[in-house]
């Protein structure tokens, strides 16, 4: 159970669950610690049922009517009463409406909402997906109505009060599969200033899709927008913020047509300092849609065969890439944290059948768009805190003391030599990133230093962001499928008319305002609670601002959520056609109970559970992230190399296991150092000493103290309760 102050989780037993289903709100009091040391709780009073649907499988055994919920989290099954099952047939996937909540002698009752078909058919993952996390997927008809009233194109009356750009060659330059384009990019060679004062530089335009034009405040399309607050992005199929006619028409900076944009205008310097910069709504027509790796080849080779289709615009590349020099040698000066990380793409055919999973390379082309992007927000961010207006900053702070701790013993633990201090700066981290690049545990490492960082978010309490470097930073660049980034652009509208943006009064507002009312009445009043800590005045403007905040940012999570699911669905199917086959991998995290292993071939995760991994007790080192063996020494953490075979495919829990074939050549370099622990090998057969069957043989007290000496987590061979969801990201997280 997650708590509203933000502690620690409570475990509730499952005769606790009986009444109660995944999302209620109940109050609980803690009685005990549970064998684990989780504070376990009992329910007192049941708050508020949620009310979302449940999805699942519609069944019929013994003559009764059922649906087994494709969220495991829900733990009982819905009684289906024989009228209730509308058109659906038993096997096919349906929503579900409650009718009668779950009793501590009783099976929650629903009815068949809605039924979304067989379990194979093609896209039948995401359909699940968006109604297992309550994603928006249909536009409301006010919002159709009123988007069918827009133009086609860009009118007369629309250029009014506006800077014409039409003839500066403005391009675009995004991927191949990309269908809207947010911004389009400029640079050419500038002076500031004459004379002995005259400074060379480069002048940086960049231009977004303007948005706020067509979507006006507290309009249907609007609180459509609010309500999704981004896009969804699945395989073969986006769940867009805005409806087509604007995200793929209208507001789209597609070639060779007029379009309406906001610009940042800047200056840079050869040290990649942003000497000056103003923002104005402009009219523009892009002269080119680029993808990345056409501009990659371009930059890499003036004189190949992209370049010479492109001859016009090669010079203008090139002073993108003159002015990316300039501001990447900023970077480097702050100290942002730089890390390379590998992010994989899903390829599918007509059926929505993976073909093959393909990492997404990052070429230079790429880099050039995220520093003249960085730069644009950068600038939108100084000027909503120069103009004093409030707006929605995108905040990402240090490590919490917990994970500075954590960082600390482990860096200490491997030799790396370097540390963190108790007010890190993020070059801190990089300077580590960029001593352990070349060591054969660097994967492990450069894991653990984004570990220890907070999730960015969106609030208007500025705080900097750490990762970046930047003492103010907002998003700017992508109003077609970010809000917060729509938001900016009406504040920065609003502070150029010297006028004050008020946000609208939405009349559905949601769990986070919600959330944020709860936060504000126990956050508050804790404050005033303490002497000489003045609590923080909030007027009704300053919170709805926080409640857009924390309403962007959970939809941001439920977005990323809802993609992972899709990701790890698709995956588990695709490796059910490999099941038995042997794959070499890297261990991409270890655990208690297991060590996750990815494999090199297909970029995709599966469990080595602590049982696969021979007869050994094993313990988890907590300092080091690694297991290992008590008797042989072997060593498994992030980096570690091993053979594995696929042996078994949990479609519904999203869950692939994987069997040790062979050690990793490392493990057994690091783990047999003497012929002591190499004659300490099990026999064939043996089955593994876990935790439980070790302490069971020594009395109470030896066990605690046997426990206290070691000053290390003991494994617990325990698959249903220990075993997380696999997904597509790297760092696995235990089921609550």
């Amino acid at each position: 159970m997650s708590r509203d102050d933000g502690g620690p989780d409570i475990y509730l037993p499952p005769n606790e669950m009986r009444a109660v289903l995944h999302k209620d709100r109940v109050k609980a009091r803690i009685v005990r610690s549970d064998r684990k040391g989780r504070p376990e709780g009992r329910i007192v009073e049941i708050v508020e049922r949620s009310s979302q649907p449940i999805i699942g499988r519609l069944l019929q055994e013994s003559g009764v009517w059922l649906v087994a919920p494709e969220d495991k989290r829900y733990g009982q099954d819905v009684l289906i009463p024989k009228g209730a099952t509308s058109v659906a047939k038993a096997g096919q996937v349906v929503v579900v409406e409650l009718v009668e909540p779950p009793a501590l002698f009783g099976q929650p009752v629903g009815r068949i909402k809605e039924v979304l078909g067989e379990v194979d058919d093609p896209g039948m993952e995401i359909e699940i997906a968006v109604r297992k996390y309550s994603v928006p997927h249909e536009f409301s008809e006010a919002c159709v109505a009123l988007a069918r009233t827009l133009p086609d194109k860009v009118r007369p009356q629309d250029h009014a009060n506006r800077i014409d750009l039409t003839d500066i060659p403005l391009v675009t330059i995004d991927g191949e599969d990309a269908r809207d384009f947010d911004d389009a990019v400029y640079c050419e060679p500038a002076i500031k200033g004459r004379g002995k004062s005259a400074q060379k530089g480069w002048r940086l335009l960049v231009a977004i899709a303007d948005v706020s034009h067509y979507v006006q405040t507290g309009s249907a399309i609007d609180i459509d927008a609010y309500d999704r607050a981004t896009s969804v992005y699945f395989p073969r199929r986006v769940i867009p913020m805005l409806p087509e006619k604007l995200s793929n028409g209208l507001c789209s900076l597609n070639p060779e047509v007029e379009r309406l944009c906001m610009v940042c205008d800047m200056f840079i310097t050869p040290d990649g300092e942003v000497d000056a910069y103003q923002f104005y709504p402009a009219l523009m027509w892009s002269h080119a849609r680029f993808t990345y790796t056409e501009v990659a080849a371009i930059l890499g080779n003036t004189r190949g065969p992209e370049a010479a289709k492109r001859k016009d615009r090669v010079d203008d590349l090139l002073n993108l890439h003159g002015v990316y020099q300039a501001l990447s040698k900023s970077r480097q000066k702050r100290g942002a944290v730089d890390f390379e990380t590998t992010e994989t793409q899903i390829v599918c055919d007509e059926n929505g059948r993976i073909e093959k999973i393909i990492p997404r390379t990052r070429n230079v082309a790429h880099r050039v768009i995220e520093e003249a992007m960085l730069a644009a927000n950068v600038c939108s961010a100084d000027f909503i805190a120069q103009g004093k207006h409030p707006g929605l900053f995108r905040v990402h702070e240090g490590p919490t003391p917990e994970k500075k701790e954590i960082l600390r013993g482990y860096l200490k633990a491997t030799g790396v030599g370097l540390t963190i201090t108790d007010d890190p700066k993020p070059g801190e981290f990089q300077a580590i990133a960029n001593a352990t690049k070349d060591r054969p545990d660097a994967q492990q490492i450069h894991s653990m230093l984004l570990r220890s960082m907070q999730q960015a978010i969106y609030t208007p309490i500025n705080s900097g962001h750490f990762g970046l470097a930047y003492e103010a930073y907002t998003h700017f660049t992508s109003p077609i499928r970010r809000y917060p980034d729509l938001l900016v652009h009406r504040v920065i509208k609003a502070i150029l008319a010297k006028a004050r943006y008020q946000l609208p009064v939405l009349p559905t507002p949601g769990e986070a305002h919600a959330k944020l009312s709860r936060r504000l009445e126990k956050g508050l009043a804790a404050k005033v609670a303490q002497p000489g800590i003045k609590p923080r005045k909030v007027t009704a403007g300053q919170q709805a601002w926080e409640a857009a905040g924390l309403h962007c940012s959970a939809n941001e999570r439920r977005a990323d959520e809802a993609s992972r699911d899709v990701e790890a669905w698709l995956k588990c199917k695709y490796m059910r056609e490999h099941l038995g086959e042997e794959y070499s991998g890297v261990v991409t995290a270890a655990t208690t109970f297991g060590i996750f292993v990815t494999l090199d071939a297909m970029y995709v995760e599966g469990l080595v559970h602590i049982t696969e991994l021979g007869g050994e007790y094993y313990r988890f080192d907590e300092a080091r992230q690694e297991l290992r063996g008590e008797r042989t020494g072997i060593r498994y953490a992030i980096g570690t190399r091993v053979r594995v075979q696929v042996s078994r495919v949990d479609l519904d829990g999203r869950k692939i296991d994987f069997r040790l074939v062979t050690p990793g050549e490392e493990g057994i370099a690091r783990g047999f150092t003497d012929k002591a622990a190499r004659d300490a090998k099990p026999r064939p057969g043996a089955p593994p000493r876990v935790a439980e069957d070790f302490d069971a043989r020594v009395p109470p007290s030896k066990a605690a103290d046997r426990k206290r000496v070691a000053g290390k987590k003991a494994v617990r061979s325990e698959r249903s309760a220990d075993r997380p969801a696999a997904k597509s990201g790297k760092t696995p997280r235990k089921r609550r």
